[in-house]
């Protein structure tokens, strides 16, 4: 997962995407009031037991409620990795989201197996698009 997030990262902060601050956060430290604060969202968890993590449903519980309204039409992309299935987890993420009314901007990208060098430049990519449509 580490690689795949450093390839996002390195994505959203390409030097050709101007005027965009990427913050990270670990899901587990991450605020509603961080949410409230962004423009967008990249969101990367692993597919445990065909779900989303527990840090990253422990996050949306935290901040769903108090960033409902204000998030709402806000642009996002993810990333799920498992070894096997993602389904559960892919559609976990669609249905919260949508509940936000979070806006993808790219489809959400299903990973499995180790991470190869496609995987990675599929992220950057991820990254970029999210990155760019929050340029002025």
């Amino acid at each position: 997962m580490q690689e795949l997030f450093e390839a996002v990262v390195e994505g959203a902060t390409d030097p050709e995407i101007e005027d965009v601050e990427v913050v990270r956060r670990p899901a587990l430290s991450a605020t509603a009031s961080d949410v409230l604060a962004a423009d967008g969202y990249l969101l990367g968890t692993p597919a445990n037991i065909g779900y989303i993590s527990g840090a990253l449903k422990h996050f949306f519980d935290t901040i769903y409620y108090p960033c409902l309204d204000a998030t709402r039409g806000r642009p996002f992309g993810a990333y799920v990795h498992g070894n096997l299935g993602t389904e559960g987890a892919v559609k976990a993420l669609r249905d919260i989201t949508a509940g936000l009314k979070w806006r993808a901007v790219v489809e959400t990208l299903s990973l499995t197996g180790a991470p190869d060098g496609d995987a990675r430049q599929r992220c950057r990519e991820l990254g970029a698009t999210v990155a760019a449509t929050l340029m002025p």
